[in-house]
């Protein structure tokens, strides 16, 4: 019972959310995924850490797909994003934590800065 009522809450969390929030929380999963698979790489639990790069892989690209190339970040972005999955790619194949370790502090990175420019937006909506 308390579990369905924990998704529903989680549905409408998502359901409500605006773009800048719903990226918010897709930083937040990327990173949750990448913890759960290097913790299963370290325990040698090769399905689950699979299964979880493969989930952070997949946000990376959703990332990738949804960029709007009209604007300068965007090709900022990019770079950043193929390599993060490339990396994520090769340390699932090759049993690589470092390179997880390594992904997760450039998702830490642009989530932060994510964060950052949703406050500095909010400000500015504010005072006009």
């Amino acid at each position: 019972m308390m579990n369905n009522a924990a998704e529903a809450y989680k549905r409408q969390q998502v359901m409500t959310a605006t773009p800048e929030a719903l990226t918010l929380m897709l930083y937040d999963g990327c990173l949750r995924f990448m913890k759960e698979g290097l913790e299963a790489m370290e325990q040698k639990k090769w399905e689950q850490c699979n299964t979880s790069l493969q989930k952070a892989q997949n946000i990376i690209n959703e990332f990738r797909v949804t960029l709007d190339m009209k604007y300068e970040i965007a090709h900022q972005l990019m770079p950043l994003y193929d390599y993060v999955y490339n990396s994520l790619v090769e340390a699932n194949m090759r049993s690589k934590p470092e390179k997880v370790t390594e992904c997760m502090d450039i998702i830490k990175e642009l989530r932060s800065a994510w964060a950052q420019a949703m406050i500095k937006a909010r400000k500015e909506k504010g005072a006009s």
